[in-house]
């Protein structure tokens, strides 16, 4: 499914970022999580965990779900974080900061494995895991 990608930073995000736990698995228990409406939560089958792709289909996380409804049916949102940064779509339109409201994405279930802050950056940094 489709969906607009909305991110920001929570206050458990920003208090375990500032306190210097990113790799803390309480750090990624807030962060490598996608918000979803009751209504498409539903729609997707309820799924314990999503793969989120980028608009141009080059890049994808697998994180949680958390269903709520803090967001609106067509949106989704995540915590600022390495998960969704790996998804923000990059362009800048020459402000020098990305576009962390409103991406394009596309949702999936997946029974893919969630993978720590660690992970990530070793996988898409250093083509490794």
């Amino acid at each position: 499914m489709k969906f607009l990608l909305n991110t920001g930073s929570t206050i458990d995000e920003g208090r375990l970022a500032k306190g210097g736990n990113k790799y803390s698995q309480d750090y990624m228990d807030e962060c490598a999580v996608c918000w979803i409406s009751p209504e498409d939560f539903n729609m997707l089958g309820c799924p314990e965990k999503v793969k989120v792709t980028s608009t141009d289909g080059k890049h994808s996380i697998v994180v949680n779900t958390k269903c709520t409804d803090s967001v609106v049916c067509g949106d989704v949102f995540m915590p600022r974080a390495i998960w969704s940064n790996v998804v923000v779509d990059p362009w800048t339109f020459s402000t020098g900061s990305p576009l962390y409201k409103g991406s394009p994405v596309t949702v999936e279930p997946s029974d893919e494995e969630v993978l720590s802050a660690e992970d990530v950056v070793q996988k898409l940094y250093y083509g490794g895991e």
